[in-house]
């Protein structure tokens, strides 16, 4: 299913939809950055680093022992292609993100630690696209892993910290046309990466050949 090249690729799309997507981290990112400027919004856009290790660990260890059940694997990976939906969907008709209200203190990694633990997005995106990805895309070896994570969190990380860097500079940008133009095109791209999981859990379960 992936080789490096296309494990970069689907990283690079799901980390860059997850990124600009309207959402209590992004929110936390253009707060801190309206109050104390692009730096700390930066600092909250790092918080998945931070965050998601545990999620991915616990998920890998789970999923890995449902190697054998092709059944299971299956129906997770359906679930996996109906998240991506839904997340395709969201860009389609993502509003501009809310900025909030700014904050008196920065606190800015602990904030986007804190925000980025409680929203549920993270749990169920690892534990029914990102590792199942993983763990198709391992058996090819490990490049293909480091690509895929390299890619999504250079472009999750990245585009929140663009976002930071545009509110500072660029309020408009967060209600102009050109980002629904780009969340759109994000939304195609999880769009196609859905068809995909819907193959392999329809493979796994038996109904394709």
């Amino acid at each position: 299913m992936a080789d490096v090249a296309s494990a970069a690729l689907a990283g690079a799309a799901m980390g860059l939809s997850a990124g600009f997507a309207p959402g209590p981290l992004l929110s936390l990112v253009l707060s801190q950055t309206l109050a104390h400027g692009p730096g700390e919004g930066v600092k909250v856009a790092l918080a998945p680093i931070l965050t998601d290790t545990p999620i991915i660990l616990a998920t890998w260890l789970l999923l890995s022992r449902l190697e054998g059940t092709p059944g299971v694997l299956g129906v997770v990976a359906l679930a996996g292609a109906a998240l991506l939906c839904r997340y395709a969907y969201d860009c389609f008709q993502a509003p501009p993100p809310d900025a909030g209200d700014p904050a008196k203190a920065p606190r800015s990694v602990l904030r986007g630690v804190a925000a980025n633990f409680s929203n549920p997005h993270p749990y169920l995106f690892w534990a029914t696209v990102g590792v199942p990805y993983l763990l198709e895309a391992g058996k090819t070896g490990p490049a293909a892993v480091v690509a895929y994570l390299a890619a999504f969190y250079v472009c999750i990380v990245g585009a929140k910290a663009l976002a930071a860097g545009l509110a500072g500079r660029f309020r408009r940008f967060l209600s102009s046309r050109s980002y629904r133009l780009l969340m759109a095109g994000l939304g195609l791209s999880l769009l196609y990466f859905a068809w995909g999981f819907v193959v392999q859990g329809l493979s796994l379960l038996g109904l394709l050949s």
